[in-house]
Parts: C-alpha cells; structure tokens; sequence
C-alpha cells in the first residue's frame, strides 16, 4: 500500500515557505526559493499577527475555562480587579505624597 502511495501522481500540498519538490528549471526554482524566503522573513518578522494569533488562543482558553469553572474565573475576574486597583491606588498615594 505505501508504493501505492509513493507512485500516486497527487500534488503533495506544500506550506507557504516551503520550496516543491520536483523543480528542475533553476530560475524557476530560484523563483520559488526567494518566494518561500520572503514568506518565511513576513511570517517570522510580523509581530503584530503573531501577537494576534497568541491572544486569540489565549481568549479560547479564558472562555474554555469559564465555561469549564466559572466559580473560579469569576473568582479571578474579582481577583484581578482587587490587584489593579491596589497597584492604582498605590501608585497615586505615592505621587500624592
């Protein structure tokens, strides 16, 4: 079964930066190397999309959660909210004085 596989004319899906196998025109295949390069630098150098991606998954987990616990998340909600406002207030009675 797996050389059934192996002989099967199917185009294997390729990531955005990676090169396909089987190019055998060099400018060609320079062509796709410097696409796959580009992709890779924007992927890698595009913190303002990875940043998204990492909050979204962050946002999943806290509903997850909320909905696993929400006597505890509500318990965190206040918690958190008690730690703001006394880092608040410590920081204006500091520059009050």
């Amino acid at each position: 079964m797996d050389s059934d596989l192996r002989n099967s004319r199917t185009p294997i899906p390729v990531p955005r930066t990676g090169v396909p196998l089987g190019i055998t025109d060099p400018v060609e295949k320079a062509r796709a190397e410097l696409k796959a390069a580009l992709a890779a630098i924007e992927v890698k150098a595009n913190v303002p999309r990875r940043v998204s991606h990492v909050v979204d998954e962050k946002v999943a987990q806290a509903r997850e959660f909320r909905r696993r616990e929400p006597g505890l998340a509500a318990a965190a909600v206040v918690g958190a909210a008690a730690l703001i406002g006394t880092a608040v207030w410590a920081l204006v009675r500091g520059y009050a004085r």
